[in-house]
């Protein structure tokens, strides 16, 4: 969708005439049917800094020019386009306009800090910004991959005036200035040149028209790179009932999309039943068939780090525009994804938006979006006020849209090697539910409680050396800090008994797999859809132990937590409401965090009951998994550790 389309010459005249404010404004209201005056005035000054730009005899009067182009199946839009042909070949010029004055440099890669929003914010480099754009219409716009138009990004910063030693334009950012030129105030010929050089003739094959009505159709390399990278990767590799479940899903969602049928699908599954091994594999291989497929979860860290794990030589954005969070959906048409797979489907949220003032239900708005939507889910790991994401609700929406609801349920444990007897186990201990399993907890599981916070940390320090895939966690009882921080220097974490300081994880996205987080601790929001080999979990003071109970105290969470989030306006309206559910979400959190191994989890209470308590019923178990004549156990507080 374009708000603006016409010739230079068209442009030009009705900057200069004084239309271009309210054309905008009436083709915004009629295409969007949202906006204010205000939205497009500030445009204004951009826009005249384009006309001076586009006054050059040299560029042609019948080259076209766009404004505001929604790239399709994102919330991405182009600020400006101009489309011509240099003579041989036809290219499409896409410009990234910026009113910013001044940023600071960022050691992340093409992040800078400039101020927007009313505030200092990190934000992408505008060079990375247009890239990111042109690559993202390259990979999945039908026309442009086989009518060979090509796309060449650039920025335009017209406040802008360099100094020396210029952070925007710093070695950091070498790569992304290289593909995507940037172009400040008194840089306007240059800006003039870089056009210039692609658009020498007048747009006669009607570009803008052939990208604004491509097919949306994930290019051919994608494809290839994508399954390249998947095939031969142990991490992805489908077993047993996964695989009979990835079948199913792979063949219905085919069926739906070429006939035209909308269904939905819900596999339920506990924790490491292999939900997002399967997502994965799912979302490459109908890529692969040139269905236009999104992966869904409302934590960002799932997407970073599965993301991550298929990038390779793959361009960063056109994978991570195939990983979206869960509130991406609020403007999306009716059936306008072929395939949508929803990791994580219990954690969903009725609204969206940072201020939760979008949207009507992201459940809704996700059966809407595409012709086959698939939910995993496990209601037992809803950790926050706001998830209400229900095999009921599916079931709701799905019959609102007339989809058929297809179901099945995941049961083999991938993750805590394998033993379900330790998920049965762990519930009863938490005191979540009875089972049958309150002594037994599996023979191949490495359970180890620690007296010392400091010699649990060590202990994963050393088994992270092996295959980087041990990490600290902890409940959510500490603050997060508010502020940017480039370092662990500042420790959140702190356990003054045993004078021990850890930091919480730097890097929401990436904390999982990066080398050096070892020393940062994660909490449920980084670390729930992840799984790791082993896991370090300090339990805060908001689950203790009294009068032979486990109980719980929300009171003791964080402030900063938005998982309890009007937990105490609920408990003035219906106290004994508001300790159920605040009682259920922290022992589903603790839950969660103790289930993230797949080889081992090392506990630390800070309450050194409930520490006596799990050492008692790890004793009881010791006994009991002993007549196993294989099973070894060992002491965590003595030399040896807990086993």
């Amino acid at each position: 969708m374009i708000i603006y389309e016409a010739t230079k010459s068209e442009f030009v005249s009705d900057v200069t005439n004084e239309f271009l404010v309210e054309r905008l404004y009436n083709s915004y209201q009629k295409k969007i049917g949202r906006t204010s005056k205000n939205e497009i005035l500030s445009w204004e000054n951009s826009l005249q800094r384009m006309s001076n730009v586009m006054q050059d005899k040299d560029i042609p009067n019948d080259a076209a020019v766009a404004i505001e182009f929604k790239i399709p199946n994102t919330s991405k839009r182009v600020d400006f386009i101009v489309a011509g042909n240099d003579g041989k070949q036809d290219h499409v010029v896409i410009v990234e306009l910026k009113q910013w004055s001044k940023v600071e440099k960022v050691n992340k890669d093409a992040i800078v800090k400039t101020y927007v929003g009313r505030a200092n914010r990190e934000i992408t480099h505008p060079s990375y910004q247009a890239w990111s754009y042109a690559a993202l219409i390259m990979d999945f716009n039908e026309n442009v991959q086989k009518k060979n138009i090509l796309l060449k990004p650039c920025a335009y910063l017209h406040n802008y005036r360099k100094e020396a030693n210029d952070p925007l334009i710093d070695g950091h950012y070498k790569e992304h200035i290289n593909k995507a030129p940037v172009f400040v105030k008194g840089e306007i010929q240059q800006l003039r040149d870089f056009i210039k050089k692609y658009v020498r003739k007048g747009d006669h094959n009607k570009l803008i028209y052939q990208i604004e009505h491509g097919r949306i159709r994930p290019s051919k390399s994608l494809q290839d790179s994508l399954a390249n990278m998947l095939k031969g990767n142990e991490e992805f590799i489908m077993i047993d009932e996964q695989k009979v479940f990835y079948e199913e899903a792979f063949n219905l969602a085919l069926e739906c999309v070429r006939n035209n049928k909308k269904q939905v699908m819900v596999i339920e599954g506990g924790p490491g039943t292999g939900k997002s091994v399967l997502a994965v594999n799912l979302l490459v291989n109908l890529i692969n068939e040139e269905l236009v497929t999104m992966y869904v979860s409302k934590n960002s860290a799932p997407r970073e780090v599965y993301s991550s794990k298929l990038k390779g030589t793959v361009k960063k954005t056109a994978i991570d525009n195939l990983f979206k969070g869960s509130g991406s959906f609020t403007s999306s048409t009716l059936n306008e994804f072929d395939v949508i797979i929803v990791d994580e489907a219990h954690r969903l949220n009725e609204k969206s938006g940072f201020y939760g003032n979008q949207g009507e239900n992201q459940v809704k708005e996700l059966i809407k979006a595409s012709n086959f939507t698939l939910f995993f889910i496990d209601e037992n790991q809803k950790v926050t006020l706001k998830d209400i994401g229900s095999i009921d609700l599916i079931k709701q929406y799905a019959e609102e849209f007339s989809a058929e609801v297809i179901s099945g349920e995941l049961v083999s444990q991938f993750r805590c090697d394998g033993s379900d007897a330790y998920i049965a186990w762990l519930d009863d201990v938490l005191q979540i539910r009875e089972t049958a399993n309150s002594h037994y907890y599996g023979v191949d599981y490495d359970f180890r409680i620690y007296d010392n916070p400091h010699d649990m940390l060590h202990e994963i320090e050393r088994l992270n050396q092996l295959n980087n895939k041990s990490r600290m966690l902890a409940g959510y009882c500490w603050e997060w800090p508010t502020k940017e921080r480039k370092n662990t220097n500042h420790k959140e974490i702190n356990i003054p008994e045993h004078n021990f300081e850890i930091s919480w994880n730097l890097s929401d996205s990436i904390w999982a797999i990066d080398q050096d987080s070892v020393k940062e601790a994660g909490c449920i929001h980084t670390a729930q859809g992840l799984e790791f080999d082993y896991v370090g979990v300090i339990i805060g003071p908001d689950l203790c132990y009294e009068d032979g109970k486990v109980v719980t105290d929300y009171d003791k969470r964080a402030k900063t937590d938005q998982s309890l989030k009007g937990i105490k306006k609920m408990a003035k309206e219906d106290p004994l409401k508001a300790q159920k559910v605040a009682d259920q979400i922290i022992r589903n959190t603790y839950r969660t965090l103790m289930t993230r191994g797949q080889k081992g989890c090392f506990i630390y209470c800070t309450d050194p009951l409930l520490n006596k308590y799990f050492q008692d019923r790890l004793n009881k178990s010791k006994g009991y998994n002993n007549l196993s004549p294989d099973r070894n156990f060992k002491v965590a507080e003595d030399t040896e550790g807990f086993h």
